[in-house]
């Protein structure tokens, strides 16, 4: 079976936001940094080569295949924001109409900047979200780097 490409490392997050050619996108990283480290309780990590997150949780699909996988997170990429959230909780459809200019895909927000959206709304859907990972898999645990470590 294939290996999850997308780990927790040990690069530097701090490294990686100075590392963003665009001003706004290293200034918007660093608002969703406070914000998410605020929700989560949790410092930031690397998890692969651009994505920053925040906690873990173990999931394991139908095959019995399992992964860890952050509770939210976010990478700057150069069309858009990518945040990462749990979808199906009550309430996700007030709040999504509450947020503003956005897109959506699999578990991912797509904002072209945080000017675009209500940031009191984004904060009720990564707390709602955050708080439903929790709810179906347990509190987060700490990862090794390897993103090989179990939650039980």
């Amino acid at each position: 079976m294939a290996e999850l490409k997308t780990r927790k490392n040990d690069r530097s997050v701090d490294g990686f936001i100075a590392s963003l050619d665009d001003e706004r996108k290293r200034r918007e990283s660093h608002a969703l940094i406070a914000l998410m480290r605020d929700i989560t309780g949790s410092e930031p990590s690397m998890w692969g080569e651009n994505i920053v997150g925040f906690g873990n949780y173990r999931f394991k699909y139908a095959s019995g295949r399992e992964i860890n996988w952050m509770l939210t997170g976010f990478s700057p990429r150069k069309r858009a924001l990518s945040i990462y959230v749990m979808t199906g909780f009550d309430g996700q459809d007030e709040i999504m109409g509450a947020l503003g200019k956005h897109k959506t895909g699999k578990s991912c927000l797509y904002v072209n900047k945080l000017d675009d959206i209500d940031l009191d709304a984004l904060r009720r859907l990564l707390e709602a979200s955050v708080s439903r990972l929790v709810e179906k898999y347990g509190p987060a645990q700490p990862a090794e780097a390897s993103g090989h470590a179990r939650i039980d």
